[in-house]
């Protein structure tokens, strides 16, 4: 590892999966002027972290830290600063707003420690803007005038084979019908609605297309609505790095904002992400063969998700207003350039809405 005791940086960021991914390329800018990395994050996600040579991989237990009894949050706060004990860096930043997280380096000697901050603009990711720009401006310690403008993923080597391997001259499309849930909550305003990705998986079957569902243990229960089509099931049955090599096996990956979207940025797969709540120009990975469809256009309330908290709403119509017509446009288009070499940039797509009548046009 590169980098002096002088010149070490320590990162706390322990999850969710693409909070973690949205980090890395900024950490990855710290890394470049000289930085040695270590990073405190979950288990959950330190394989994900340990794809990338130059972060030393610090676990801690998130669930026992913020699930656990008074006795588990203790032993695993014990555990975290007798790993951290002594350690001395020139930057400690913790990549969260909660002062709760600060007491996870309690023991750290550091020149500068920082954590976001609401009050401070310097040290808030500022809405409308990138998260990954926004963590390698304050990262950076860069004025707002100078901000990195679209870094993009860094994508994942040495994944290995696919662990379910690909029928020789066919285009496999991954579907992620569930997801948008992490330690802390579960956000289904952002899940475009399960029956749309069955629909989806059934028409691009009758089109020849393989089709692979991705997800993680939490996600089993969207598997019953996709009984009785020809589909391969991957949910809850590989670790992270064998979905991330399964995606990067799919020419193209179907998804709305959520934890594979982040997995699939950093594997070669193009993309088709649905947004409602969210903005994909903060969220949608910032690389080529990239397309957010982005839905409620007319919604006063949209985007309604404010770096803290959704709207309490109840149905999320926004999300609803992406139709499988117009995803299907965007999966052909991405096989296309994909079978053609063609790198698209990346893009928006908000479609057009019908106006509200009112009493002068009524």
């Amino acid at each position: 590892m590169s980098g002096t005791a002088e010149r070490r940086v320590l990162i706390v960021k322990l999850g969710a999966i693409g909070d973690v991914i949205m980090a890395i390329p900024a950490v990855y800018a710290l890394h470049r002027e000289g930085y040695a990395v270590d990073w405190v994050c979950s288990k959950s996600v330190a394989g994900i972290l340990r794809l990338y040579r130059w972060v030393n991989v610090i676990e801690a237990d998130e669930q026992a830290l913020l699930r656990g009894g008074p006795g588990q949050r203790a032993r695993a706060l014990a555990s975290l600063w007798k790993a951290l004990a002594g350690r001395s860096y020139e930057l400690c930043a913790t990549l969260y707003y909660d002062q709760r997280y600060s007491m996870l380096t309690w023991p750290v000697r550091a020149k500068r420690k920082i954590r976001l901050n609401w009050s401070d603009r310097t040290l808030s990711v500022l809405q409308g803007r990138h998260y990954t720009d926004e963590y390698a401006r304050i990262l950076l310690k860069l004025p707002d005038t100078e901000r990195p403008q679209q870094i993009a993923p860094l994508k994942a080597e040495g994944l290995g084979a696919p662990a379910i391997p690909r029928t020789a001259g066919s285009t496999r499309i991954a579907i992620v019908p569930g997801g948008a849930k992490n330690v802390m909550r579960d956000n289904p305003l952002r899940r475009w609605p399960v029956e749309q990705y069955a629909a989806i998986a059934a028409e691009l079957r009758r089109r020849g297309y393989e089709v692979v569902l991705i997800g993680g243990p939490e996600d089993t229960w969207v598997v019953e609505s996709f009984n009785g089509l020809d589909v391969v099931d991957a949910i809850g049955k590989y670790s992270l790095r064998e979905t991330l090599a399964l995606l990067d096996s799919a020419d193209v990956t179907v998804t709305h904002d959520t934890g594979p979207l982040h997995l699939a940025g950093i594997t070669s797969t193009a993309i088709v992400s649905i947004f409602g709540p969210t903005r994909p120009d903060s969220f949608m990975p910032q690389r080529e063969n990239c397309v957010g469809l982005w839905g409620g256009a007319g919604f006063a309330c949209r985007p309604c998700y404010d770096g803290r908290d959704f709207a309490p709403c109840t149905n999320n119509g926004c999300v609803q207003q992406i139709n499988m017509e117009m995803v299907l446009v965007e999966v052909e288009r991405m096989i296309e350039a994909r079978h053609s070499g063609t790198l698209l940039p990346p893009r928006v797509v908000v479609p057009q809405h019908t106006p509200l009548v009112t009493l002068e046009n009524a």
